[in-house]
């Protein structure tokens, strides 16, 4: 039972690994394509490629994942709680999806874990979601809407006497790279959060003592997370890229350069798993927020917050349906 539980609980951990890369694509290539710097087609295979490295770079992510959100007890119960905080992210994940909101994978399964271990009456470290969960939440969209703000008013400075075309032109070239960027930042950040719910059953299954995230676990999160950004994402892109607010290239250029910056620092620094999605939506508000306020649509920006403020309970609600249901399931009412 064990043995076929844990190996349940990696591929349902894949499985939400694939969701994240087609749910969050729109995260590193909404902006490059609604400003035609790059095709759709070529945006995919481009983060795809991204994600794939940028799940190499680290794995201090992947054990603030694995070891400072709950406690999970050992053997088959434990791994049932992680498999339950699983199915719950990845039920909040198609919701979303298919409402084309983008909401936060990375908050999806943070909220699936929390609402697994009450369900299961284990421990949940509220300390550490507040350190690092709840903090860089509120914080990192903050700082990508001031930075991006500032960023964008500085080009507007700086360029205010060029030729608009020769700039337009000039930034859509950057984007290439600032999209980049942003996609190696994503893998960065999202790949790592799928390591560590698999190093945290491998734990609690007892197939490894401590949270260093082996090898094979960062191969198999990585290829998951780049198969699903090739398979795209195009209802969240429509939303990210075009209705918030019309960009040009700078304005994309200044979005995903900020955001790749927020989401570098947190990774390497505080090893913080805050959200792609709200880092670069709130990068997209800011540049908007430049032109006019009228620029922005802010219903939908409403829209949008209401999506996160609701991703954390939401996800845990549904976990803890799942932790439910499971024991339905004959060989695991006992647990």
């Amino acid at each position: 039972m064990e043995l076929a539980l844990i190996l349940t609980v990696i591929v349902v951990a894949l499985s939400f690994d694939y969701t994240n890369g087609f749910h969050d694509a729109a995260n590193a290539i909404a902006t490059s394509v609604s400003t035609r710097a790059l095709t759709p087609r070529a945006a995919l295979l481009m983060a795809a490629s991204m994600n794939l490295v940028g799940a190499f770079l680290g794995t201090g992510v992947a054990q603030t994942v694995g070891a400072g959100i709950i406690e999970a007890p050992e053997g088959d119960s434990g791994l049932l709680v992680v498999l339950a905080a699983l199915v719950g992210a990845i039920v909040w994940n198609l919701i979303t999806w298919w409402f084309g909101l983008p909401s936060s994978s990375s908050h999806a399964l943070i909220g699936g874990l929390v609402g697994a271990a009450i369900a299961s009456a284990n421990t949940v470290k509220w300390n550490g979601i507040l350190d690092k969960v709840v903090i860089p939440m509120v914080l990192s969209p903050i700082v990508g809407f001031a930075l991006a703000f500032l960023v964008m008013t500085a080009i507007q400075w700086i360029f205010r006497r060029s030729n608009p075309g020769r700039v337009n032109r000039g930034f859509r070239l950057a984007q290439t790279f600032s999209a980049a960027a942003m996609a190696l930042g994503h893998g960065l950040q999202d790949a790592q959060k799928t390591m560590g719910v698999i190093t945290l059953a491998l734990v609690v299954g007892g197939y490894q003592a401590g949270f260093d995230v082996q090898w094979w676990v960062i191969v198999l999160a990585a290829t998951a997370l780049a198969a699903g950004t090739y398979a795209g994402g195009w209802r969240i892109m429509r939303t990210l890229g075009r209705r918030i607010v019309h960009l040009d290239p700078p304005m994309g250029f200044a979005a995903e350069s900020v955001a790749a910056g927020v989401l570098y620092t947190t990774a390497f620094a505080y090893h913080a798993p805050i959200s792609t999605t709200q880092t670069i939506t709130s990068a997209v508000i800011g540049v908007g927020s430049t032109k006019r306020l009228s620029a922005v649509r802010w219903g939908v920006a409403g829209n949008i917050v209401t999506a996160w403020v609701l991703t954390i309970p939401m996800a845990g609600l549904a976990a803890a349906l799942s932790y439910g249901l499971l024991h339905l399931v004959p060989g695991l009412s006992s647990l």
